[in-house]
Order: C-alpha cells, then structure tokens, then sequence
C-alpha cells in the first residue's frame, strides 16, 4: 500500500522467473485503477467533428441494418414497431391471405380518372362504388382481425395479444402487397401455423 511500484526491469524479471502454463492466463492481474483509467472518456469530447462523424457513421450501419432486416426478416435489427413472434405471425398471416384492402390504391386511380368525365349517371355510379368498396374493405378487415385474433390468443395466449395489433394488422393488408415493410416472407395461401 505504501511501497513504491515496481520498474520495468522489476517486472519483466517477474515474468521471466514464471515459466508460462498452459490454459492460465499468464499475466498479472491489471489493477482497478489502471482499468478504469483506460477506459476513462470525457463527457464532451474535445474533437467535436470527429465524434459527430463517428455518430454519423454509427447512425448510417444502424440504418443499413435496419434496411436489410426489412427486407429479410431479421427479427433482431427490425425496428419495435415490428419486433417479435406476434407481430410475425401477424404479418405471415396477413400477407397469406387476399385482402381487399389491397386492392383499394389501384381502383381510386381508376376513380380518379372517372372523375373527369362530366356524366352525371357515371360519377354518381363511380361514388356509390367507392363508398361500398371501402365498407365492404372495412369490414373485411374487421372479420380478418376477429380470426386472426382468435389465433393469437390460442398460440401465444391473452397477455400478449395487446393493444395496437388490430391497426398493425388492418393498416398491413391495406397495403399493396409488393410494397409492404418488411417484405412478405410466405407466399399467397401459406397460412403460419
């Protein structure tokens, strides 16, 4: 405690008089201080332009991870809105099966071009059409939840069926299929068990 510390010379003869085993690590113990010391880090770093580009770099190999998961699936870099077994089953689910909701995007533009014709009995058509695609779109996805729900409270049970899942699931099958995020994983028809 109170004794000088040892030179070099000191302790290179200390590792020379200790002939090296095998399987130990063959070396002294490092003490605390000199650890913490090495790992010491200011709070505010002093080279600021170099630290804003570690951030950088570190923000842009997160964001590549983040991309790549989503189009392979990878449940470990997905962001939290998409993470875990429920929501993966959900979106097997979801993209095995024909949604109506899917098809909503390609029949407004058709609408949208509709609309400029100046016929009243076809623009009255093409509204009423719209308003029953849409109902008939909701309520396939309310049916399209209550069995899916019921899915997921036998797999994985009540607790972690929570709140939100039902958007998640509606707002995926109203997407067109080729441009959902994360990519689907299962063909049409190839429910998850």
């Amino acid at each position: 405690m109170f004794g000088r510390g040892k030179t070099l010379n000191e302790q290179q003869a200390d590792t020379v008089a200790r002939p090296e085993r095998e399987g130990a690590k063959n070396r002294p113990t490092p003490k605390r201080r000199d650890q913490e010391a090495a790992r010491r880090r200011p709070l505010v770093e002093t080279d600021r332009k170099a630290a804003r580009d570690r951030d950088r770099l570190a923000r842009r190999e997160a964001s590549l991870k983040q991309r790549q998961a989503m189009v392979t699936g990878d449940d470990a870099h997905l962001p939290a809105r998409d993470k875990g077994p429920v929501r993966r089953y959900i979106r097997d689910y979801v993209d095995a099966r024909w949604n109506l909701g899917e098809f909503m995007l390609p029949v407004m533009l058709v609408v949208l071009a509709l609309s400029f014709v100046r016929i009243p009995w076809v623009f009255a058509a093409v509204s009423i059409g719209v308003y029953a695609l849409i109902l008939i779109a909701a309520v396939d996805g309310f049916l399209m939840w209550r069995k899916l729900k019921k899915q997921l409270v036998a797999k994985f049970g009540e607790d972690k069926v929570g709140r939100g899942l039902a958007m998640y699931a509606v707002m995926r099958g109203f997407q067109i299929r080729r441009s959902r995020m994360p990519r689907p994983l299962v063909d049409r028809g190839n429910y998850p068990s």
